[in-house]
């Protein structure tokens, strides 16, 4: 009966916990996670539905996006190899993010890391040091793979490229954000598909 009882409240507490995140999209749940003692600057995007058992202890900076998925470890659990040795022993740190980052789809971010500014962290990488400024990062633990400026200057050119020439931009819009979105998106979707599929056939 008791194991029961924990089951359904576990079940009931995150059918909750959905309903409530239900109301916030990427921009706005900025707002639920402050709640929980996160410091969260202005103009960030987050598309992960937890920052971790100590919220409190996560710290980002202004303009930060964060994809979905990503892990916020703020403690070490392999402190459980001596706990009966040492049975109150907790272990913590924080993690920071500082203004201008991307953190990408399911990284892991370990405790006692600050990530600079103007920093990417690569899909799938596990960080667990510190990242210097205007750094790209990779892997498995993640290391340095490139600067952000070169990586910046082949951003532009691709986007040349792959940019449809009859798009609509107004001035001082965010070209996807404009308020011909839909408009561009298919103007983009048919010149991506024109440049990726048919141009190669024809070569």
């Amino acid at each position: 009966m008791r194991k029961l009882l924990i089951l359904f409240y576990k079940y009931f507490t995150n059918f909750k916990r959905k309903i409530v995140l239900s109301g916030y999209d990427r921009f706005t749940i900025c707002d639920y996670f402050k709640k929980q003692g996160v410091q969260v600057g202005e103009g960030c995007s987050i598309l992960t539905d937890s920052l971790g058992d100590e919220p409190y202890l996560v710290k980002i900076g202004n303009n930060v996006t964060i994809a979905g998925g990503v892990t916020f470890v703020t403690h070490d659990g392999g402190i459980w190899v001596f706990r009966k040795e040492i049975p109150n022993i907790q272990i913590f740190g924080p993690i920071i993010i500082e203004d201008n980052c991307v953190i990408g789809q399911n990284a892991v971010l370990f405790p006692n890391i600050r990530i600079g500014k103007n920093s990417i962290i690569g899909a799938g990488s596990v960080v667990i040091s510190d990242v210097p400024e205007n750094t790209i990062v990779i892997g498995v633990p993640a290391r340095p793979f490139g600067s952000v400026e070169k990586y910046k200057e082949k951003c532009i050119a691709k986007w040349h490229e792959q940019r449809p020439p009859d798009c609509v931009i107004e001035d001082g819009r965010n070209w996807w954000n404009s308020k011909h979105y839909k408009e561009n998106r298919e103007k983009l979707k048919r010149h991506l598909i024109c440049l990726f599929f048919e141009h190669n056939q024809k070569e």
